[in-house]
């Protein structure tokens, strides 16, 4: 009966979402006709975009999780999947009207369309969510638990639980191992040798074993038992001391397994992250193509050598790749290295000397105003880098990280970060990565953002090397 009232009650959202979308066109329609001078033609021109809108929405919001249980997730979580529905849909409607060439389509008319459907759905998801919240803070849509494990773990998952009432948990009590009583200040139901008996004389939704990591082996009779009953059983997994990771369950070809994900943000919005790094970065080939062909005519009458300099760096997980820039040093530059180490600037693996005799006069413009990393916008296109993230090291400094430093290489690196608008080279090599760790920990696509424009100025107030 549960089961099929979840069934029921996600048919309800799907079908809600769905007249919801359809009523953000007609909203949208108005809105655009009214607010914009050239007016649309009547509305019933623009209808057939219907039988795409429906089936992709349909499509895209089951498949981004929309009806997934919200019961222990918050507003945000909630609302992910709106976003990723719209946002994918809005680019599908967009591509399609494209390639189907179909003029009568005013572009305002979808931007407004997408605006308002991402506020309407966003509406109706926050509704239901602080409606089915109080629903079951009041004691109703409840869910029937049993606690497998009786120790410290278990008392603090239980008080985790009765902390958040909205979640509609109610513990039933503790199952413990034979011969040793449960210690715990709330009531045993019984030994785990009687967990059959226990489990079909209750009503019991979902078992959940906060048992310690020695213990995996004993319990499978009791998980496989939950198997065959028809009950949800979940193992706690908090078995390691993990201060970043994010523990998940993912599957690979049938395998079930158990991830701790240091870097869970990056990985979920590694598709938007992308799409605008491909964007801006070709944006700003073709805006700053002038000063492009510029350096080029410098380095070429000021200094005999190639146009580029290609050096290998680490990128994400240590992959190797060329690092483009314009040549800025003189074509024996790496040779002569040796010979300055002991003139290095800077702390830790890096090698940094503020007038360094290798420069050429064209160089130390190009460096100045940081002209000479233009061509990295190339390997962001190529998926070597990305606009925004730590910079990439030479193989050579990775070889001499601590473990904790190592951590900057789980994403792709960048152009920029906190390390280009906080100082650059004026600060200590161990802060340089306290930036980078802390860029990764509270990654978001508006924080990229703010970091280009606060890079603007430090470029324009030629404060490179």
């Amino acid at each position: 009966m549960l089961r099929q009232n979840n069934k029921f009650i996600r048919r309800i959202q799907l079908s809600g979402d769905l007249a919801f979308t359809a009523l953000s066109f007609l909203i949208a329609y108005e809105l655009r006709d009214r607010l914009l001078p050239v007016h649309l033609k009547p509305i019933s021109e623009y209808l057939f975009l219907m039988y795409v809108v429906i089936p992709v929405w349909w499509f895209l919001l089951v498949y981004n999780g929309s009806y997934r249980s919200i019961r222990v997730k918050t507003l945000a979580q909630a609302l992910t999947p709106v976003v990723k529905t719209v946002f994918a849909g809005g680019l599908i409607l967009m591509a399609a009207i494209f390639i189907f060439k179909v003029p009568s389509v005013s572009r305002g008319l979808i931007g407004f369309f997408v605006a308002v459907n991402f506020i309407a759905l966003s509406i109706l998801k926050t509704v239901f969510f602080l409606m089915t919240h109080y629903i079951r803070k009041k004691g109703y849509n409840y869910r029937s638990v049993l606690i497998v494990g009786s120790g410290k773990r278990a008392e603090a998952f239980v008080k985790s639980v009765e902390e958040h009432k909205e979640w509609g948990i109610r513990v039933l009590g503790f199952v413990d191992q034979d011969d040793r009583p449960a210690f715990c200040s709330r009531g045993a139901i019984g030994p785990l040798s009687a967990f059959e008996e226990i489990v079909t004389a209750n009503q019991v939704d979902e078992v959940v074993f906060v048992v310690p990591r020695s213990w995996i082996e004993r319990i499978e009779k009791q998980v496989l038992f939950c198997e065959r009953v028809g009950i949800k059983a979940s193992v706690a997994a908090d078995f390691y001391p993990h201060k970043i990771a994010k523990t998940t369950i993912e599957e690979l070809h049938g395998w079930p397994l158990l991830a701790f994900n240091p870097y869970p943000k990056l990985e979920e919005a590694f598709v938007l992250k992308r799409v605008f790094d491909i964007a801006f970065s070709f944006f700003m080939l073709v805006l700053s193509s002038p000063f492009f062909l510029a350096s080029i005519v410098a380095i070429k009458l000021t200094s005999p050598g190639p146009v580029f300099f290609k050096q290998v760096r680490c990128g994400m997980n240590g992959r190797r790749f060329n690092l483009l820039k314009f040549r800025t040093m003189v074509v024996e530059a790496e040779e002569l290295k040796s010979a300055l180490a002991h003139m290095n600037e800077v702390s830790g693996p890096v090698f940094k000397l503020k007038n360094d005799p290798r420069v050429t006069r064209a160089g130390r413009l190009l460096r100045k105003y940081s002209l000479d990393e233009l061509p990295q916008l190339i390997n962001v296109l190529k998926g070597d880098m990305s606009m925004v993230g730590p910079r990439p090291p030479l193989p050579e400094e990775v070889d001499r990280y601590d473990d904790w430093q190592r951590r900057r290489l789980s994403v792709r690196p960048g152009i920029t970060c906190f390390w280009q608008i906080n100082g650059r080279n004026n600060i200590e090599f161990d802060e340089w990565m306290r930036l980078d760790l802390e860029y990764i920990d509270n990654w978001s696509l508006g924080q990229d953002i703010l970091i280009i424009f606060k890079t603007i100025p430090t470029v324009f107030r030629g404060t490179g090397v």
